[in-house]
Parts: C-alpha cells; sequence; structure tokens
C-alpha cells in the first residue's frame, strides 16, 4: 500500500478559476497532500465542472466546497472569502488561477475587450490578492497564476500579456509589505499548456510555432506545473516570495 504523505493537512486553499483546466489540478493536488479547498468558479456553464472538482479533491479525504462568483467586483471577492472561511474556518493558501485570454490584433482591441481583460487578469487579482493579505494566516501562501508572455515578445497577445503583467508589481509590493507575517507572494509563469484554455485562443499554425519551441518539442502539461504549486504551496518554500517562476520547457528565459 503506498503512503501519501500529506504536509499540507490542516491547511485550507482557495482556488480562483479552479472548475477546470489547470485549477482543477491545483485542487485536486493540494487535496491529495492534505489541504482542504474552496473550489472557485465563475460562469453557470462551469457549475457541474466545479461540482466535480471537489469530488476529486474528496476522493482524497480532503474537505471541498464550491463558490462562485465575478471576481471583478471586490464585493464578491469578500463574499467569496466569507463563504470560504465560514464553511472551512481559515485561509493558507490562495492560488489566483481565473484568467481570460483575448488574442487580437492591437489595432481591433476595443474598449469592452480591454475592460474585460484587465477586469479579470487584473483588478480581480489584485481584490483577491487584498482580501487575502486582510485573512490568509499567518505563514500563508499566495501564487498568482502569470504567463510566460510576460517575456516575449509576441504579436496578437498585446491586451492579455499586459494586463498580467500588473501581476508582477502587484506581488513584488505585497511580499514586501506581509512578509513579516511569514507569508510569501509569487508569480508562476507557464509557457502555452495543451488545455482547452489555451486552444480556444489558437490556431493548428500557432500550436505548430509553441510546441516546436520548447526544448523538447511539445506543449507543456498541466502535470509539468503541478510540481512547482505543490512546492510554492509547502511550508520548504519559505525562503521563495517575491519572484516570477517561468517554467515553460525552455520556450523562453529571462
Amino acid at each position: 500500500m503506498t503512503v501519501v504523505a500529506r504536509p499540507l493537512a490542516g491547511k485550507v486553499a482557495l482556488i480562483t478559476g479552479s472548475a477546470r483546466n489547470m485549477g482543477r489540478a491545483f485542487a485536486v493536488a493540494l487535496g491529495r497532500l492534505g489541504a482542504d479547498i474552496a473550489v472557485h468558479y465563475h460562469g453557470a456553464s462551469a457549475k457541474d465542472d466545479a461540482e466535480e472538482t471537489a469530488r476529486l479533491v474528496k476522493e482524497h479525504g480532503a474537505q471541498a466546497v464550491v463558490v462562485h462568483g465575478d471576481l471583478a467586483e471586490p464585493q464578491v471577492v469578500r463574499q467569496m472569502f466569507d463563504e470560504a472561511l465560514g464553511a472551512l474556518g481559515r485561509v493558507d493558501i490562495v492560488i489566483n488561477n481565473a484568467g481570460l485570454v483575448i488574442k487580437k490584433p492591437f489595432v481591433d482591441i476595443t474598449e469592452a475587450d480591454f475592460d474585460r481583460s484587465f477586469g479579470i487578469n487584473a483588478k480581480a487579482a489584485f481584490f483577491v490578492m487584498q482580501e487575502a493579505a486582510r485573512r490568509i494566516s499567518d505563514n500563508g501562501r499566495i501564487i498568482n497564476m502569470g504567463t510566460t508572455i510576460l517575456g516575449a515578445t509576441i504579436p496578437f497577445y498585446s491586451i492579455y500579456a499586459g494586463a498580467k503583467a500588473a501581476l508582477e508589481d502587484f506581488t513584488r509590493s505585497l511580499a514586501r509589505e506581509i512578509g513579516h507575517r511569514g507569508v510569501t507572494v509569487n508569480v508562476v509563469a507557464p509557457g502555452p499548456i495543451d488545455t482547452a484554455f489555451y486552444h480556444g485562443a489558437e490556431t493548428p499554425e500557432s500550436v505548430a510555432r509553441a510546441t516546436g519551441a520548447s526544448v523538447a518539442g511539445r506543449l507543456g502539461r498541466v502535470e509539468d506545473v503541478v510540481p512547482l504549486i505543490e512546492f510554492l504551496a509547502s511550508p520548504q518554500s519559505q525562503w521563495v516570495t517575491a519572484q516570477t517562476l517561468f517554467i515553460n520547457g525552455g520556450y523562453l528565459a529571462r
């Protein structure tokens, strides 16, 4: 019988956008390590997927609750933390995973595109971090999901990369402000990951270019990113804070 270590037993993780894709994988991985999980989703179409994520977490003996809302509204962010704390008693790990990709030529981006992209990728992330700073337990972990594009010059991603770029400065500032409590704050910046989230904005040609750019000649996989999240969520990551950690199989170095 294989015994799985549970270094996060007694901890609670709140993961935004965790109904599907990487967010689900992070929830299940941290649940396997012993953490109870607050699973967040936004659109009504993701409700069933969020419930499935919670079920998968519970299979590992952890508790899971599902929370819902548009995080571009600060009041909804506060309500999400209220629900997580009310159901699970504490919050020790926050993963800012919710995101939105808009891929368009610069000259075609509308005001509505700008507002949508910055609303979820920057504004929502900021207020999740702010509420986490107020409510997270001492020695907690805040992990913000960025993008490798932060270090690249790639056409058509201006509005996505521009909104995600804000995370780096938010992260550095907050890490300094709350580091005395033992809380770490970092950005994880994956390269192209083989998920529905990635493929939704791509063409076969752009996927082929991204595939050829890594040293292994493939797209990243969710399971490539999960070990880094597990480490950053753990007590062993105490000396890693205020950093942007690129994980992309050599797709880009900075």
